[in-house]
């Protein structure tokens, strides 16, 4: 039966969650059911992508994106995959009438990752975050809605802020890994061979605006998201309040994390401010 393959399927993209990010798996437990399973959906699709062009080393990546891109094309117009993730998210893809053009433009920003490694202008830097995040939130904001484009278009300015945020948190606090490993600098005019106090306050005070008008976003969410994307939102802030802590040549050489107690802690205090009405 196809409903067997589905719920192996939507599972699966579960497992991948759980296995990848334990700060996200953590936000998305706080969602209602009602959605939770779709929000698996779309992560295991974006993590897969994003581990071909970062992790597969030793392979042909650019082979293996192909192949993955291919699969989703017969995924989303055949409505099944063999490959459970990209069955599960054409499931979710379908049944909240997602644009194609959001899955186009992350798959067109991970291709850049095969053999782009410096964000050289503003325009190039806001084209891949849009690409690679703002677009995350936008699908993810499909689900949030159930599909109501009312609301959808009302949120969607947030939404893209809030993806943003999390994406430059990212390349902040992976700015080792990123220039090291895969020799990659996404922020413009930063030399990260010698990033400095100003360079990384200027990163730090975009991320701030970024976070001010996603919170906006969060506070007009349905009842079944709003916990939910505010713990996700209050992780991402805690790991910028260690960033801007840490020393810009310590954040060259390290990467920051946020401990599983703190992690803890900040459902609690969440969990008390969303039940306060304090959002």
């Amino acid at each position: 039966m196809k409903a067997l393959f589905d719920t192996v399927s939507f599972n699966t993209s579960k497992l991948v969650t759980k296995t990848y990010s334990t700060s996200f798996s953590l936000a998305t437990k706080m969602l209602a059911t009602s959605i939770r399973s779709d929000i698996y959906n779309i992560y295991g699709f974006v993590r897969f992508a994003d581990e071909i062009v970062d992790s597969f080393h030793g392979y042909d990546k650019e082979i293996l994106l192909n192949r993955f891109s291919d699969d989703l094309e017969h995924a989303l117009n055949d409505k099944i995959s063999l490959n459970p993730i990209l069955n599960a998210f054409q499931h979710t893809f379908h049944q909240y009438q997602i644009d194609k053009s959001l899955v186009d433009a992350f798959m067109k920003s991970m291709r850049l990752d095969l053999h782009k490694n410096n964000y050289l202008t503003e325009e190039d830097f806001k084209m891949y975050i849009y690409g690679s995040a703002d677009v995350v939130g936008l699908m993810c904001l499909k689900v949030f809605v159930k599909g109501d484009d009312e609301k959808y278009e009302a949120l969607k300015d947030s939404a893209m802020a809030l993806g943003s945020a999390f994406q430059k948190v990212n390349f902040l606090r992976d700015l080792k890994a990123d220039f090291d490993g895969l020799n990659r600098s996404y922020f413009p005019n930063v030399d990260l061979e010698k990033l400095d106090e100003t360079s990384k306050q200027h990163i730090i005070d975009d991320i701030e605006n970024d976070f001010e008008n996603g919170l906006k976003g969060i506070k007009k969410l349905p009842i079944e998201a709003k916990f939910g994307v505010f713990m996700a939102y209050r992780y991402y802030r805690q790991l910028l309040k260690k960033l801007k802590k840490t020393p810009a040549l310590q954040i060259r050489s390290a990467r920051i994390r946020v401990s599983n107690p703190k992690k803890v802690e900040l459902l609690m205090r969440s969990y008390v401010k969303y039940q306060l009405n304090l959002l």
